[in-house]
């Protein structure tokens, strides 16, 4: 009769196959969590870079969106500044040789005005004549309790009118529109640029007054 062998050796053998699984187990599981980590830091890295790319994206689609601001504003600012003003008649500055108390008399070349003291009458020599302005505003004077008035000539009356404010320093000059008399600056450096500072409204509503009838309405 044939029985199954026990002893001694048979029992080591089971015991080293049974260490030998253990083994390839530990194995396996070691490198299924190397590879599960692998895994998470691909997808960590892949996050990373993919945020990366849209915060980028985003910078330069925000640095586009202040460039095309700047640009644009840039550009309606210089279309602004250099948008002639068309004045509804033409804006007459003459240089004023003698003020005397009283209307003037006929056949003389000057014009009448009025001043804080009564009429008088402001005797006048050649002048230049405006059509368009670069530029008529109201804007707040230097005490900032009172108005002035801005104009910006053009390019092409601006050497003439240099030429008359250096004619004309420390003397009045008379703005005049469909004969009348407008105002009556006094000349206090040559203007050289174009910019012409009028001074003297209290009020923001007589600044608006004079800048209508600068225009010509």
């Amino acid at each position: 009769m044939t029985g199954t062998e026990t002893g001694p050796g048979s029992g080591a053998e089971a015991a080293r196959r049974a260490r030998a699984a253990e083994r390839r187990r530990t194995a396996a599981e070691l490198k299924r969590s190397r590879a599960a980590r692998r895994r998470g830091t691909a997808r960590r890295d892949r996050a990373v870079r993919e945020h990366r790319s849209s915060m980028l994206a985003m910078i330069i689609m925000l640095g586009l969106l202040i460039a095309t601001v700047v640009v644009t504003g840039g550009l309606l600012a210089a279309s602004m500044r250099t948008r002639p003003v068309a004045l509804a008649a033409p804006l007459h500055i003459y240089p004023v040789t003698q003020t005397a108390p009283g209307q003037c008399p006929a056949g003389t070349q000057g014009i009448s005005g009025q001043t804080s003291s009564g009429p008088a009458c402001y005797q006048l020599s050649q002048g230049i004549a405006i059509r368009k302005v670069a530029d008529l505003r109201v804007q707040r004077a230097r005490d900032r309790n009172a108005y002035d008035v801005a104009v910006t000539l053009r390019s092409n009356d601006r050497q003439a009118f240099a030429s008359l404010t250096r004619a004309t320093l420390n003397r009045d000059l008379a703005f005049v529109v469909r004969n009348q008399l407008v105002t009556v600056p006094r000349v206090d450096t040559p203007i050289l640029d174009g910019k012409v500072v009028i001074t003297g409204p209290s009020s923001r509503a007589e600044a608006v007054r004079l800048v209508r009838s600068l225009r010509g309405r």
